[in-house]
């Protein structure tokens, strides 16, 4: 694969995971794995990218008034030291790219089978299991180089605390505050960027600027969603079963 190809496949994946409100480091992350970016600079990379994404989609989806703060803050705080002590921490590159293969495997489920939710059905939320998940998905996320909206997402649908939009608009901010721990959890070990960071946060804001403002108006994200879960299951396959 070319280097042109690279940025293409780039632009498309901050576009659908932006659509449907994730700030997309777990595609950035499959995408260099496959180009065979170490993880120690991957990482990094992805959660610099996630911010920019993932702030976007907030941004879209908060004026779209699906945001609900009463669920995201006992979440957020909760998961932000945890995901700051993750990215002090390192894994093998091995074990690193089958954990990575398997997390891609959520959205994947949750885009093929996980319905909308009617909001007559919601359930308000529980602060008890809103802190362990917050604890767990924040440690989780510093240690893979993730925001965690790809872990929390199926979960409060699971739950039935949000509907699509409002899950799309919390887990963007979930996104945001758990990649900024987690990068300053990376700092107190020192991080390698790419050369071509500036270039890679222009196409990736790009197309999640275009997917964003797409995805919170009255758009059809069905064929969005099972186009994403088709690509990422084709990365998952390769990070599990293969050598790349």
């Amino acid at each position: 694969m070319d280097t042109e190809f690279f940025f293409i496949i780039l632009f498309i994946v901050a576009f659908l995971y932006a659509s449907v409100g994730h700030g997309g480091a777990s595609g950035y992350l499959a995408l260099m794995a496959l180009y065979g970016v170490a993880p120690q600079e991957m990482k990094p990379t992805a959660l610099f990218l996630n911010l920019f994404v993932s702030l976007t989609a907030f941004i879209q989806y908060y004026r779209g008034n699906h945001f609900k703060k009463e669920i995201f803050i006992p979440i957020a705080l909760a998961s932000i030291p945890f995901a700051f002590l993750g990215g002090m921490l390192s894994i093998d590159d091995h074990l690193y790219k089958k954990i990575l293969g398997i997390l891609l495997l959520l959205p994947i489920v949750r885009f093929f089978f996980f319905k909308n939710v009617e909001d007559d059905r919601l359930v308000p939320p529980v602060k008890w299991i809103s802190i362990l998940l917050g604890a767990f998905i924040g440690l989780l996320s510093g240690m893979i180089g993730i925001g965690g909206g790809i872990i929390l997402s199926p979960i409060l649908i699971l739950l039935l605390w949000t509907n699509q939009k409002q899950t799309a608009a919390i887990s963007a901010a979930f996104i945001f505050v758990n990649s900024l721990a987690g990068l300053g959890g990376m700092l107190t070990q020192g991080i390698t960027l790419t050369s071509n960071m500036i270039l890679y946060i222009v196409v990736a804001f790009s197309g999640g600027l275009l997917g964003a403002y797409l995805g919170s108006k009255k758009f059809n994200q069905d064929v969005l969603k099972y186009v994403l879960a088709t690509v990422l299951l084709v990365a998952a396959y390769k990070l599990l079963f293969t050598s790349a």
